[in-house]
């Protein structure tokens, strides 16, 4: 057990799950949030009767965060209800409807039966990724510090098998022959917010993360995930201040002392936990000049996943789509093309629908429906002028949206509204450029290239969240809050027995 003060800048689900393991270890915990709710973009928001999740809207692989509950003495599922999703979504090209499902046997007689002679791809794909996610694995769960990291045995052993130089799309072509069922294992480079033609190939164990684990919603919406850290963390005596932005990281002689809040309040602490936007939080938080590696001028160079452009609609009918389905374009390498390498807005874009109320009916009124779309976009690198786009955007994405079936006439159902661009993810955020998936996943952005979660530039502070190792999305995100929380601990471990010793 630890009396040691711990400032926790963010109440993102990666600040939470840090907050958690540690209040539960005896520190004493205060979470700083500029917004007047938690969750950041894993954050929950209303209009009107219509409720609707801000950001992620599937949970993978929930047995990271049952096992962080668990080192908190709690049961995750005495906090959350969730549904398993089968089948995973709907995915849509034209005319033509596929939706996977993780059941082994009937994923693959169906791709058989869409795409004969694939069929024995699927089961190939299977098997070896299954491989690749276990030699991957422990690179996910450990930190990279310096140069030695690189010669452990499990290091090694996954080398051969990360497929580091080549891309996700070039790797799911060894499997498969059709194009749409390609796509079906690629698109999900988008979490990312990197092109599958770019993004290394070691990422194609995301998709096999989907069918092997399932995608499960947790009732409520995946809010209710940061609602319940919150609710452990208080039960611990950890608080939780909102409304309560943070102006600065106090450093003197090289190590954080403390953080000063926008109001002026000045807070010591043992330790500085950053759950911002990373990029963001280096140019705000620290004085200017102070930072090195992580300069402005620096920062600007790195390189950013995409963004998102946001409708938040609350119908007044009930609307029969799939929880998750997906839009492809008519030509999805170009449409990815025009959005990441050329930074500009496709006449043809590729949409994501959520369409919760049809699993739970806990996020609108009777016979009415929350829905949240989602077209990805150029980030704020790019020269789109959104005060210009936004309407047509909307007026696009709703006439596409209407040529479904079970969507026709949707514009004449709109109750309530909520758009937002991705300007609104930088101003109203704090998402650098509006990247919403964070710092790209290139090789040189990865493992050691990536900010460390012991950060190097300032004694006594910690990253968690998308910005950090081991990468972006949630099970990443508190993967990071573990390893930042667990190096936290052996360094007061190793002070306390070396002034025992001393004593």
């Amino acid at each position: 057990m630890s009396s040691k003060k711990i400032a926790i800048v963010g109440a993102g689900p990666g600040g939470l799950a840090a907050g958690m393991l540690l209040s539960a270890q005896g520190y004493h915990v205060t979470i700083y949030e500029k917004q007047p709710h938690i969750g950041g973009r894993t954050s929950r928001f209303q209009l009107g009767e219509y409720k609707f999740d801000r950001g992620p809207t599937f949970f993978m692989m929930p047995h990271i965060l049952e096992e962080l509950f668990t080192a908190a003495r709690r049961n995750l599922h005495d906090y959350v209800e969730m549904v398993d999703l089968n089948p995973l979504y709907r995915l849509q090209f034209g005319a033509f409807h596929f939706s996977p499902s993780r059941n082994v046997e009937q994923m693959e007689a169906e791709v058989e039966r869409l795409f004969p002679g694939n069929g024995a791809g699927y089961r190939r794909y299977m098997r070896e990724e299954e491989k690749k996610f276990e030699a991957v694995k422990p690179l996910l769960q450990r930190p990279f510090s310096s140069v030695k990291d690189y010669f452990a045995l499990d290091i090694m052993k996954a080398l051969p098998r990360l497929h580091v130089h080549d891309s996700v799309y070039n790797r799911l072509s060894n499997y498969f022959t059709d194009e749409r069922l390609k796509f079906a294992f690629t698109f999900q480079a988008k979490y990312l917010g990197m092109s599958p033609w770019e993004c290394p190939g070691t990422f194609t164990i995301l998709s096999y993360m989907e069918h092997k684990f399932g995608l499960f919603h947790p009732i409520g919406g995946v809010n209710q995930l940061c609602e319940a850290m919150a609710q452990v963390i208080q039960e611990y005596g950890g608080r939780i201040v909102l409304n309560a932005g943070v102006r600065r990281i106090q450093v003197e002689n090289g190590r954080a002392k403390g953080i000063q809040l926008e109001n002026g309040e000045s807070i010591t602490a043992d330790h500085i936990i950053v759950n911002g936007d990373f990029a963001s939080a280096m140019n705000q938080l620290f004085e200017p000049g102070l930072l090195k590696k992580y300069a402005p001028e620096r920062l600007a160079k790195k390189k950013y996943s995409c963004s998102t452009f946001m409708l938040y609609l609350g119908i007044n009918r009930e609307i029969r789509m799939p929880h998750h389905s997906i839009l492809f374009s008519g030509n999805y390498q170009q449409n990815v093309h025009e959005m990441m390498s050329e930074k500009r807005l496709s006449e043809d874009p590729s949409i994501y629908v959520h369409n919760p109320c049809v699993i739970d009916r806990t996020l609108a009124p009777s016979g009415k429906t929350s829905l949240y779309v989602l077209m990805p976009v150029p980030n704020l690198t790019g020269n789109v002028d959104w005060e210009q786009e936004k309407s047509r955007v909307r007026e696009q994405m709703l006439q596409r949206l209407e040529q479904e079936a079970e969507m026709q006439d949707l514009s004449q159902y709109i109750e309530q509204e909520q758009m937002v661009t991705p300007v609104d993810w930088r101003d109203d955020f704090g998402v650098y450029e509006g990247a919403t998936f964070n710092l790209a996943h290139s090789m040189d952005q990865m493992m050691l290239l990536r900010p460390h979660n012991r950060f190097e530039e300032v004694e006594g502070v910690w990253l968690v969240g998308g910005g950090t190792h081991p990468g972006s999305g949630l099970p990443t995100i508190f993967e990071s809050a573990r390893i930042s929380t667990r190096l936290l601990m052996e360094q007061d471990q190793t002070l306390r027995f070396h002034r025992g010793k001393q004593q």
